[in-house]
């Protein structure tokens, strides 16, 4: 492959991208469509989901809206059809959809861990044996999940626990699509302001505090951080990365211990 700046483009790709609507999701869609893809998008938030829609549109691409919630069967082959149907193929998944609440342990009931389990893990695996077929050219799946699948979530332990399986899986689909040219990687952020996010902060304190997500860089990352990364696992710049995980806002530092003085001083553990 000769490099050249083109090879960073993704013009006429169609790009299916869960959870599209706000926050690291619609900031995904708009990348795509800026590097030139067609998108394919789903959210439960149909008044937010429409504005992604426009905005994609205006940037001269095609958007195709799936309005529910990714944990519904139905929600899922309605996406999917949507895209069989209008291009008949998917160049690029981005199973971004996901969430949690904070809870103990021991507080999580069996219905909320049920819950947990299906919007952070099912509806991914729902997905990718959804969408797997329509890549029959090849394609690029990025599953976001998140820095507490690396290290222990007090308050969030189905949910990094599913992070976590995401991940390992991830490794595994990774081997076993690559016969058809697909490839599959992760993007781990640890947190970034997000609308969705401030419901998280008010019930767990200091959450949004960046003392508590020390990075190198020195300052909390941003959705479009977040895309930047998907953006270059969809593409072919990263035609030879597959079963890898992209951590974001100093990831790799935070889990393995570092820690940063509040006064700026030296990092140590």
């Amino acid at each position: 492959m000769n490099l050249t700046p083109d090879t960073v483009l993704l013009t006429d790709r169609v790009a299916l991208v869960t959870g599209a609507a706000r926050g690291i999701g619609a900031a995904t869609a708009l990348a795509l469509a800026r590097f030139g893809a067609d998108l394919v998008l789903v959210d439960r938030l149909g008044d937010e989901l429409a504005d992604v829609v426009a905005a994609v549109e205006s940037l001269g691409r095609t958007a195709l809206a799936t309005v529910g919630d990714v944990r519904s069967s139905d929600v899922v082959d309605a996406t999917v059809t949507s895209a069989a149907e209008r291009f008949g193929r998917v160049d690029v998944l981005v199973n971004n959809a996901g969430g949690g609440f904070w809870a103990p342990f021991t507080d999580v009931n069996p219905k909320g861990e049920a819950a947990l389990i299906a919007e952070n893990f099912t509806q991914v695996t729902a997905f990718v044996r959804a969408v797997a077929p329509l890549m029959a050219g090849g394609g690029s799946i990025v599953n976001v999940t998140s820095i507490e699948a690396h290290r222990a979530g007090p308050g969030f332990g189905i949910y990094s626990a599913m992070k976590a399986a995401v991940e390992n899986l991830s490794k595994t689909l990774a081997l076993e699509l690559s016969p058809q040219g697909i490839r599959v990687n992760c993007v781990a952020p640890d947190m970034i302001p997000t609308p969705g996010d401030a419901g998280l902060a008010a019930d767990s304190g200091a959450l949004l505090d960046a003392a508590f997500h020390p990075s190198p860089i020195g300052e909390m990352g941003s959705p479009d951080d977040a895309a930047a990364a998907i953006v270059f696992l969809a593409g072919d710049l990263a035609r030879f990365v597959t079963g890898a995980t992209i951590h974001l806002d100093g990831g790799t530092f935070a889990a393995s211990g570092w820690r940063r003085a509040r006064d700026g001083g030296a990092w140590s553990l």
